[in-house]
């Protein structure tokens, strides 16, 4: 045999230090199953989540039953030698299958039950199942008296029926493995997938095409025993490296699109309930009270409280609205170049402020200094009214379900029309609706004061603006 050259030899040093714990794979994939276990076992009729529950615990009990100190603990509880090898082999086949039924129902969605799903599923069960069985017949039939615990299939990959065994499992895995890889990446292009989706399927796709270099890392060390080669580092240490690094990602390719959307939600819930805090500090001045606090409240439930605390505090509000006022600042907001949704909301936020101030109170440069954190108003001129304002406004789903008035369809023309008189009846779903957007709106000083002087100005000095 002739030497190997020195850049073989590094390779060989790198790659022979290239190992990754099984045992971190097996948190991260416990993690992903104790993300999905309340809805699988809520859910359990559902085909999709039972593969990926199915999947996740096969994973998890590979890499448990094929870490070096658990394949010594088998073989020394049972008094078999090597009688793990087999039980790994077995629970890798059944994970293989388990990629393929996950795909299945994945693929096929609400038509579960069809006919051809069945059969898939059947043939699927059939063939692993079949697998199995004849793993351990070709244990039982083969001759490893050796205990073998990092390189039995190197080892044994000369003796007959362990050859067969070893060839066996390796071709179920690399089957499944790149079925489910090929499906997955060509499901990654499909148009109309939700973002944290897509990349969990990404992070899938990966983690499968990673488990192809644990196939050929194998077949290739035990290839070259073969030949008369000695490639086992190969099988020792890139083989176990990959299917660690594959694991982790396939236990992420679950986890992002659930702790995404998660976290998007709640991220989603904080900043409306923030958004409100203009209009919530106004309606403070109205009523003299404050909105519920608890310290142990769920996001969803302060931002409910924020919401009900304001409509509260404006149903009564609304009933002193200027509609007058309200129409002349929507057409100046439109004649400023704002939208209809924007110059709804300004107009809104302007005969809202009047209306406090006109109320009394506190006052109502006091009222609108609070509700902007910032500024100075003044009625005559049209002063500063509200912080800096984010972009349009935003309808709150949360607090639609909280039930406080319902909206028309069409708001736009309704108390926004230009010929509004003083004495027009106040029109109060949009102000119940748009809560989101006025509070913006109320952020915005520059854009109210602009409003509220050309609302102000004669209309023909408005209309020059058109």
């Amino acid at each position: 045999m002739t030497a190997p050259a020195p850049g073989a030899l590094a390779a060989e040093h790198f790659l022979s230090g290239l190992y990754v714990s099984f045992w971190l794979p097996t948190v991260v994939l416990a993690a992903a199953l104790a993300i999905k276990l309340p809805s699988i076992l809520k859910l359990w009729r559902d085909p999709l989540l039972r593969a990926v529950g199915g999947l996740l615990v096969f994973a998890c009990a590979v890499f448990v039953f094929a870490a070096p100190k658990t394949i010594a603990w088998t073989n020394r509880v049972t008094g078999v030698p090597n009688i793990a090898a087999p039980w790994v082999y077995s629970l890798l086949t059944a994970l293989s299958a388990s990629w393929l039924l996950l795909i299945i129902a994945w693929r096929n969605g609400r038509a579960e039950r069809s006919a051809a799903t069945r059969r898939a599923t059947r043939w699927v069960v059939s063939v692993y199942a079949g697998v199995v069985v004849a793993l351990w017949v070709l244990f039982a039939l083969a001759d490893v008296p050796v205990e073998q615990i990092r390189d039995l299939d190197t080892y044994y990959a000369g003796t007959p029926f362990m050859r067969e065994e070893i060839l066996l499992y390796l071709t179920a895995h690399t089957v499944a493995c790149s079925i489910t890889a090929r499906l997955i990446w060509n499901w990654i292009r499909t148009d109309g997938l939700d973002a944290w989706l897509r990349w969990g399927l990404r992070f899938l796709g990966v983690g499968y095409a990673t488990n192809l270099l644990f196939s050929a890392a194998k077949f290739t060390a035990v290839a070259a025993r073969w030949t008369g080669h000695d490639l086992d580092w190969l099988n020792t240490n890139v083989a176990p490296s990959a299917a660690c690094v594959a694991a982790t990602f396939v236990a992420v390719g679950f986890i992002v699109p659930h702790a995404g959307q998660y976290l998007q939600e709640r991220w989603l819930v904080r900043r409306r309930h923030r958004d409100l805090r203009p209009l919530s500090r106004l309606m403070r001045e109205v009523t003299g009270d404050r909105e519920p606090l608890a310290l142990r409240a769920t996001p969803e439930l302060r931002l409910i409280r924020r919401e009900t605390f304001i409509r509260d505090a404006l149903l009564p509000l609304s009933r002193r609205l200027d509609e007058g006022l309200r129409g002349r600042a929507y057409e100046a907001a439109l004649a400023l170049g704002h939208d209809r949704g924007r110059a709804q909301a300004l107009a809104a936020a302007v005969a809202l402020l009047d209306a406090v101030e006109a109320g009394g109170g506190r006052g109502g440069a006091a009222v609108s200094g609070e509700a902007s954190g910032a500024g100075e108003v003044s009625r005559a001129g049209g002063a500063a009214v509200a912080g800096k304002a984010s972009g349009s406004g935003e309808t709150s789903r949360v607090g639609e379900a909280s039930g406080a008035g319902e909206a028309a369809r069409d708001t736009s023309a309704r108390g926004a029309s230009p010929d509004a008189g003083a004495d027009a009846t106040p029109d109060t779903t949009y102000l119940l609706r748009e809560i989101q957007a006025v509070a913006r709106a109320l952020r915005s000083t520059d854009d109210i004061n602009a409003v509220r002087v050309h609302a102000a100005a004669p209309a023909e000095s408005v209309s020059a603006h058109d």
